[in-house]
């Protein structure tokens, strides 16, 4: 059987992953202040995407770091149309 269908990322819009990113950033009282912005990139072991973090304060740091770690194993940025 094919390994990569078990770790297969869901493609996702920028709109999506904005989407997604804010309302994890929402959820956790830390980073519910963080700007940030969506940026592609060429593929890397983690991904086509990262996301730029303005505004973060040090406590927070950790923890928004470990929500785009998780949401970048998720998703994947569509290819645009």
């Amino acid at each position: 059987m094919d390994r990569d269908v078990f770790f297969k990322k869901t493609p996702a819009t920028i709109h999506e992953l904005q989407a997604r990113v804010a309302a994890a950033f929402g959820r956790h009282r830390l980073c519910r202040n963080v700007q940030f912005d969506i940026v592609g990139m060429p593929r890397t072991a983690k991904g086509n995407w990262t996301v730029s973090m303005q505004s973060v304060t040090p406590d927070a740091l950790w923890e928004a770091s470990d929500i785009v770690s998780d949401i970048q194993a998720a998703y994947d940025l569509a290819a645009a149309a």
